[in-house]
């Protein structure tokens, strides 16, 4: 269910917003709901990003296994050739 909100914008942010409205023929909430939901959704993504970085590094701290860069560089060469190679194989 949707509710009010209040949220204060500058006058050349404002202009910017109806600017905007006008050629996509939208209206002005319409196109701050849209702005608000599209980086909502980016920076949820760049934080689930950034959390799955932390425990790899955590998991790597704890296990030591990794692939080097050229072990992946070597790996990736093979996509989408008839010689296409699986993953290699995390080590110490």
């Amino acid at each position: 269910m949707a509710s009010p909100t209040s949220l204060k914008l500058d006058d050349e942010l404002k202009g910017r917003v109806q600017h905007l409205a006008e050629v996509r023929r939208r209206s002005s909430h319409w196109i701050m709901r849209e702005a608000i939901e599209q980086y909502v959704e980016r920076e949820e993504k760049r934080e689930a990003l950034r959390s799955e970085t932390l425990n790899a590094w955590d998991e790597f701290q704890t296990t030591g296994l990794h692939v080097t860069a050229e072990e992946v560089e070597k790996w990736l060469t093979t996509w989408g050739t008839d010689d296409e190679r699986a993953a290699p194989e995390c080590h110490k």
